[in-house]
């Protein structure tokens, strides 16, 4: 994954094995590695409205069975990403 994010020369590696990506073997190239929870709330405090839309979005695109903004927030707090979709839902 490291390979990947230098070739593209991506400033963040968003993982859940944080453990894998210490920082110190991360500063030689300027890369930072985040939880995805993390990396979506630094999304949501870029752009609230943007992120918003990608959650609309996604709703939409559920078409068996159709989805809802609460079914897309529910899978995001099962996949773990309890603090944004904290966030999110602060900011409704």
């Amino acid at each position: 994954m490291l390979c990947c994010a230098l070739a593209c020369r991506a400033q963040v590696v968003v993982t859940s094995n944080l453990r894998d990506f210490p920082r110190s073997a991360l500063a030689d190239w300027d890369v930072h590695a985040r939880s995805p929870d993390d990396f979506i709330v630094d999304q949501i405090h870029l752009d609230r409205k943007v992120v918003w839309s990608c959650v609309r979005q996604i709703a939409g695109s559920w078409r068996n069975p159709p989805g809802t903004v609460d079914d897309v927030l529910s899978r995001l707090e099962r996949s773990g990403l309890l603090r944004a979709v904290a966030e999110l839902q602060s900011g409704e």
